[in-house]
């Protein structure tokens, strides 16, 4: 079936209802055996040093998966680089479909965006809710490891996190991808409840060094509430695509992302959270209404490029889970 790249989440029932197989771009950036070489290309092309790594790394990406040949852009709601990526991406022969979310959460403006892309895919509304229904029971699932993660204490921050982000497409087979976490709830079932770690809260954009998982449990700290990969999950009880994607927290603004998150840190009885913000993003301007709103001890984190956790956050780290304990 032909593939279509998307720079963020999307209504993804749509491209699944069209018969074609969504491909989230930044989990193929990510999971490349050198993700830092497609950085190296998109800057030897043209792209500036001082520019968001995701950007460029899709940009590597769609060039290098040459059966990638339409692409879905977030041209509101996520990265304003987006359209310049759009943009370089045209000239190199690429299609493009823009999807815009209302900064308001406008449910007509959100229902028309929705309807260009069908359009554009020729499938209907009939079609997009029998999608709805066939990814909801994969998304439960995956509601199921996450609050096995936080009540329960028997999944690690890490797959908490990888199987939540994976909801932006589901690996392209929902079917397959459900039958690999029905594997992970198994296990999580029968293993011991963990104890006595630090319970901390993930916010922000999902980040470019996995380490971070692994750093901290070897430091007897748990992440065990990933706000933006949770999201992805659409953990929204809706029969509704429209409202579906006007209850997803991440394109809209940062006061609407904060009710949620303040609520799941209440109900998840956090310790501390750390807030992600990449670097030359935005959204690094937003954490200062964070820590203004959020009460709640905080670290900030940036990262630039993929690779290992570098020695000044390692100590950062550090210091804030001793300033925990």
């Amino acid at each position: 079936m032909p593939k279509v790249g998307i720079t963020t989440t999307v209504p993804v029932e749509v491209i699944y209802a069209a018969g074609r197989v969504p491909v989230d771009l930044n989990n193929v950036f990510i999971a490349d055996e050198n993700p830092q070489s497609l950085i190296e290309e998109a800057e030897l092309a043209g792209y500036p040093r001082n520019l968001c790594a995701w950007i460029k790394g899709i940009y590597s990406t769609v060039l290098k998966n040459q059966d990638i040949r339409t692409l879905i852009a977030v041209t509101q709601g996520d990265c304003s680089n987006t359209h310049a990526l759009m943009e370089t991406l045209q000239l190199a022969g690429v299609e493009i479909v823009p999807f815009a979310y209302p900064y308001d959460r406008d449910v007509d403006l959100l229902r028309l965006q929705m309807e260009k892309v069908m359009h554009f895919f020729d499938v209907t509304w009939e079609q997009v809710r029998e999608q709805k229904k066939r990814l909801d029971r994969v998304r439960s699932r995956v509601w199921e490891l996450d609050r096995l993660t936080w009540e329960e204490n028997c999944v690690s921050g890490w797959d908490n996190h990888l199987y939540q982000i994976s909801c932006s497409d589901f690996n392209g087979d929902p079917e397959k991808f459900a039958a690999e976490v029905d594997y992970i709830l198994e296990k999580a079932r029968l293993s011991e409840p963990r104890t006595g770690e630090l319970r901390l809260g993930y916010i922000g954009v999902p980040p470019i060094m996995g380490e971070l998982y692994p750093y901290l449990e070897e430091r007897g700290a748990r992440i065990v509430f990933n706000e933006t990969q949770r999201q992805f999950t659409m953990p929204f009880d809706t029969t509704d695509p429209v409202e579906q994607y006007r209850f997803y927290t991440y394109p809209y603004g940062v006061f609407y992302r904060l009710e949620d998150i303040g609520r799941e840190a209440a109900r998840r009885k956090l310790d501390g959270i750390i807030h992600y913000a990449q670097s030359f993003c935005f959204r690094q301007i937003e954490d200062l209404i964070i820590r203004e709103k959020l009460d709640f001890p905080l670290l900030t984190l940036e990262g630039d490029k993929p690779g290992r956790l570098d020695a000044r956050t390692r100590m950062r780290l550090d210091v804030f889970l001793d300033m925990l304990r």
